[in-house]
């Protein structure tokens, strides 16, 4: 259970990780926008200081001398002044919306393609509701902040300055009587920003964890581990609390420095009493204060009193603002283990032979004490189907995903053809190399999407011939929307040979010259399973690489290499491993 009244860590890593300087860096490509928009706001803001002065010249000079044209001329000065400000003021709104809206695209898009930057390892870590939170409901949070929050504060500090500045030019006396008891306003806002981009933080973390309950428990396969197991209402229980934490945060975020908030609004609003009086003392001794310019400097204060609210709620707002930039640029801030070569390797892939070569391999997760491939030595000739075996725990699927680079190892190199997988481009070895795991993932989408995600241009002798090799043209067949039959979350629509055939299938499409198989098939029946090693066998062009536990799926594969230990411990094909009567031997007598 988070503490929700402890915010010291936060604050620490909000003031270090992001400075406002950083803030404003996402303004800076929309500099020729800005400055329409700034120009827009001085253009408002000085017309609207004009007008006590245009109301002072009505109630000192023109009503007193019953000069009529005067008159006229200061009214009509009125009626253009409230013209152009409600003009400008369209004109701004909809510019600042625009710049808004291309900053939360930009770093929504930002955040997403950087997300896709890093390894598997920060996946097989993250929560997926964590990663969906700060993509949707953090960066949301942010609306305000591009699209209305920014421009308002630049709108009413400009206001705010040229009052103050008319202030002084109609009275300087009255103007620092006014202002005496500013600093002391800006210290209790200070003190609720504070405040309210702490609870901010907490809050978005309470959400991520509600997000992060929701999307694992009402998955298909959350349903399911729920229901067997009789979880239904400890996850009930679990939302609930977090819920009502969430709740309590919002309540705080809405009721926190209310005492604070209430002082500066009762100061502000004796403001003007306080005017009269200072104003008429000094008018009954005749200090030089003439009833049009006191009322004309109560005008200004009136004009001043909601931009500067508006200010100190804008700082509360900015405060909460970058609570969630912190959050953000958190993930902005992780770095990419995997980094694709500045200049890749141009390779035809008609060429590619397919030989794959571990030198001298040593790879450890982050977060173990051990290795989990101890320096491997492996070379898996091109067009040959190599198969790697062993117990749980061996690095069986480990040397797989350094194969598909999905992490890179930490010693020794993997090459491809002779050439480190490392100095390919992401995209190349995206077309060399095809992936099918035991759990395949499959989008919540039609037969044919699923398998024109890997290849949208596929013909559909293309797609036949997939689904054929895939054992799966029949099963297609007999459906009564065929291929537009929707395959459901994850495909749960199917069975679990279904699904993993389907998935083969859509790699198959692709046509990649190595096919890395980590445990494909393992819930497919015998007969089916053995059709399918037969029908991928046929092509001698492909290399193929299978990770499996039952080993009767691999005993015609040119080579069987037998991992134990993160080390290779045997290596050769089925007849001669069995004949060993080692390792290899041992696990096929247990299979």
């Amino acid at each position: 259970m988070h503490d929700i009244d402890d915010f010291a860590d936060y604050e620490a890593s909000a003031l270090k990780h992001t400075p406002w300087r950083r803030v404003l860096a996402l303004f800076g490509p929309h500099r020729k926008a800005l400055l329409i928009v700034l120009g827009l706001i001085v253009v408002a803001g000085a017309a609207g200081a004009m007008t006590p002065f245009m109301m002072r010249g009505i109630i000192d000079d023109a009503l007193p001398a019953r000069d009529s044209g005067l008159l006229i001329w200061l009214c009509a000065g009125l009626a253009g002044v409230a013209v152009l400000s409600a003009i400008a003021g369209v004109l701004q709104a909809y510019v600042s919306t625009h710049i808004g809206q291309r900053i939360m695209h930009e770093l929504r898009v930002t955040l997403y393609e950087h997300l896709h930057s890093l390894s598997l390892s920060f996946f097989a870590t993250a929560r997926t509701g964590e990663v969906q939170s700060r993509m949707s409901s953090d960066i949301a949070g942010l609306q305000s902040l591009f699209t209305n929050t920014a421009a308002e504060v630049a709108r009413n500090v400009t206001v705010v300055l040229t009052t103050v500045v008319a202030m002084f030019l109609l009275d300087w006396r009255l103007a620092l009587a006014s202002l005496a008891f500013m600093p002391v306003l800006l210290w209790l806002n200070n003190r609720v920003a504070g405040l309210r981009e702490r609870i901010t933080f907490q809050q978005q973390e309470r959400i991520a964890d509600m997000s992060a309950t929701v999307t694992e428990s009402l998955s298909a396969g959350g349903f399911i581990l729920a229901r067997t197991m009789g979880r239904a209402r400890y996850l009930l229980q679990i939302f609930r609390q977090t819920s009502s934490d969430v709740a309590q945060l919002e309540l705080k975020s809405h009721t926190a420095g209310q005492w604070e908030i209430a002082i500066i609004m009762f100061a502000l609003d004796i403001l003007p009493a306080l005017t009269f009086l200072v104003g008429g003392l000094m008018l009954a001794h005749g200090l030089g204060v003439s009833i049009g310019t006191l009322v004309a400097l109560i005008a200004l204060q009136e004009q001043l009193l909601w931009p500067t609210l508006q200010l100190f709620e804008s700082r509360v707002e900015l405060r909460k603002a970058r609570a969630l930039l912190t959050r953000v640029f958190g993930y902005l801030d992780t770095k990419p283990t995997l980094i694709e070569p500045a200049q890749p390797v141009s390779i035809d892939l008609d060429a590619v032979r397919g030989e794959i070569v571990f030198e001298d391999v040593s790879f450890a997760y982050p977060a173990s004490d051990r290795l989990t491939l101890d320096h491997i030595n492996l070379r898996i000739k091109a067009g040959t189907h190599t198969a790697i075996v062993g117990s749980t725990g061996s690095g069986k699927s480990t040397l797989g995903y350094l194969v598909a680079r999905l992490y890179d190892p930490d010693r020794g190199r993997v090459t491809l053809d002779g050439v480190d997988l490392k100095d390919f481009s992401f995209e190349t070895l995206s077309h060399i190399l095809g992936v099918v795991t035991q759990d395949p993932f499959l989008l919540n989408a039609s037969i044919e999407e699923n398998l024109r995600f890997a290849k949208p241009e596929a013909s559909s002798d293309e797609i036949e011939q997939a689904l054929a090799l895939a054992q799966l043209s029949e099963k297609v067949a007999g459906l009564p929307k065929g291929l537009q039959t929707e395959v459901g979350e994850r495909g749960y629509q199917f069975s679990g040979g279904e699904r993993q055939r389907l998935s083969l299938a859509r790699t198959i499409l692709r046509n990649p010259r190595v096919l890395l198989l980590d445990e494909a098939t393992s819930a497919l029946d015998p007969q089916t399973e053995s059709a399918l090693s037969a029908a991928l066998a046929a092509n001698h062009n492909r290399t193929v690489i299978s990770i499996a536990h039952r080993l009767s799926t691999v005993r015609h594969a040119d080579q069987i290499v037998v991992l134990e230990g993160g080390r290779i411990v045997e290596m050769g094909d089925h007849d001669a491993l069995m004949a060993a009567n080692g390792r290899y031997r041992r696990l096929a007598t247990i299979g």
